[in-house]
């Protein structure tokens, strides 16, 4: 399932991810938040680095995404604590068997405001080795070279 959004609402982005994984599939779901956690994630503070989502008895957890308390809240809930996700059925036994796999693992890439709600967009990945990562540095500086060159013709 190919996630395209229409406007830049996004709250919080993994930008590590894309230079260390390759991503297969992108697909869109929901995460369960407290009131304050959605307050502070609005105000931008949420960071995704480190993150990636687990299956535990067919329910989705995503782990080790930190979200700053809300400066009102008096709840003591845990920045790092596990969130549950909120996929359809089929979602979830598509994820869980592409996990199970060696080198695959689903990571949290972005979240954005959809219609009121927070949503993530999850992100099935597989790790880049240092050589990838060379290969992509050297396309894209020959890609900027190329449109200098452009520039000024």
């Amino acid at each position: 399932m190919v996630i395209k959004k229409t406007a830049d609402n996004s709250l919080a982005k993994n930008k590590k991810a894309f230079a260390s994984y390759e991503i297969l599939e992108k697909i869109e779901a929901g995460v369960e938040l407290t009131g304050g956690e959605v307050k502070s994630i609005r105000g931008g503070k949420a960071n995704l680095k480190g993150g990636f989502i687990d299956v535990h008895a067919e329910i989705p957890w995503m782990n080790n995404v930190h979200i700053s308390r809300y400066k009102y809240d008096m709840s003591g809930t845990d920045p790092l604590r596990k969130r549950k996700m909120l996929f359809h059925k089929k979602e979830i036994a598509e994820i869980e068997s592409k996990i199970k796999t060696k080198g695959i693992t689903a990571i949290p890439l972005e979240m954005y405001d959809k219609k009121g709600l927070i949503k993530v967009l999850v992100g099935i990945c597989k790790g880049k080795k240092t050589f990838d990562r060379r290969e992509d540095l050297k396309k894209k500086s020959q890609e900027m070279d190329v449109k200098r060159a452009m520039k000024y013709r």
